[in-house]
């Protein structure tokens, strides 16, 4: 067995004893606790490691500065205090602190946060993306330009919040209302009136570095044929977030079939956009076809979720990968990278 470069490793995650805006009713959930206990069981499966947990950020500073860990495994994915805007300060108090971690650096979250300039930049790079208009309160643009329907969210933020089923709008009285809602919603927040991607919907999956070698996951697509023909195809709030909702029971995941063209085409995208947005150790890239079946970028997730039941996971499965074979990839990939860059 290769001894790993960093043998102790504290894992960083949210605090549960707080609140938690993103989650239902403010808090942690029933299924939070489990993917908790899923990881942690998982992890005591990695016998050529020692893990800590911290999870009270009302005393993680004092901790961190108390007792540096060696290496932080940083699962810390709802931000500084359960803050989402925030979830670039861990890092960055890592980096102060010369802390080794895992996952994206502070400007690479930072930077993927605002979904809107994930899109412009990968428009200059040549990668696909959709028809789009930028929107704020202050600065007001015009929809001519937009064909309906049409998928309005907002710009900045995580885990599908402001996408609800009415985010897919068919006209322009149904966009000037739900528009006016996530300002109410979000102030001062901007909005993405973005050209609707009806076709199938693909996530790409990268663990390692740029000069270092990926694993390259085998490409997971998401099965809308169980959810209510009425209700819009898209990943809303509610299936990350309401165990009680269709969103979350009757849409499925499965491994894409794709021809290789294809597959290769998404994966050098998915590869030009890590390099090019400073991801590191591991990244998802979602992608969605139009109706004509032009595929083109969704967005990117450079610190995609962890857990048993996320998209990364289950496409390690389909890899044949157990749980804590995928966290031991994930964990191989930033200590290499972290040993190689000292």
């Amino acid at each position: 067995m290769t001894l790993p470069a960093f043998a102790d490793v504290a894992v960083i995650l949210g605090d549960a004893r707080l609140s938690d805006s993103m989650k239902r009713g403010g808090r942690f959930n029933a299924e939070d606790f489990e993917a908790f206990d899923r990881m942690k069981q998982a992890l005591r499966m990695l016998s050529q490691y020692r893990f800590s947990f911290l999870d009270d950020h009302t005393t993680l500073l004092a901790d961190l500065l108390a007792h540096p860990p060696a290496f932080v495994l940083n699962f810390c994915d709802t931000g500084f205090r359960n803050n989402a805007s925030l979830e670039a300060h861990i890092p960055a108090l890592l980096e102060m602190l010369g802390v080794p971690y895992s996952g994206a650096a502070p400007a690479c979250l930072t930077l993927c946060y605002d979904k809107g300039f994930v899109r412009t930049l990968a428009g200059a790079h040549g990668i696909p993306v959709p028809a789009e208009v930028y929107m704020q309160a202050s600065e007001p643009a015009t929809l001519d330009s937009i064909r309906f329907p049409a998928l309005i969210k907002p710009s900045c933020g995580d885990g599908s919040l402001g996408i609800t089923r009415a985010s897919l709008v068919h006209d322009m009285r149904e966009a000037r209302a739900y528009i006016k809602e996530l300002y109410r919603q979000f102030p001062g927040g901007a909005v993405l009136v973005q050209e609707f991607l009806s076709g199938p919907e693909y996530s790409i999956g990268l663990i390692g570095n740029p000069d270092l070698g990926f694993t390259v996951l085998p490409p997971l697509e998401v099965d809308y044929t169980g959810l209510d023909p009425q209700l819009p195809r898209i990943l809303a709030y509610e299936s990350k977030a309401d165990p009680a909702s269709p969103y979350w029971t009757d849409i499925k995941f499965h491994q894409a079939s794709m021809d290789e063209g294809t597959q290769r085409r998404l994966v050098e995208y998915s590869r030009r956009l890590f390099h090019r947005l400073g991801c590191r150790d591991y990244a998802r890239f979602d992608f969605r076809a139009d109706a004509s079946g032009a595929i083109k970028l969704l967005e990117v997730n450079p610190n995609a979720a962890w857990c048993w039941d996320g998209k990364l996971n289950m496409m390690a499965g389909f890899a044949g990968h157990s749980y804590s074979a995928f966290l031991q990839l994930i964990l191989e990939a930033a200590q290499l990278r972290a040993a190689a860059s000292r």
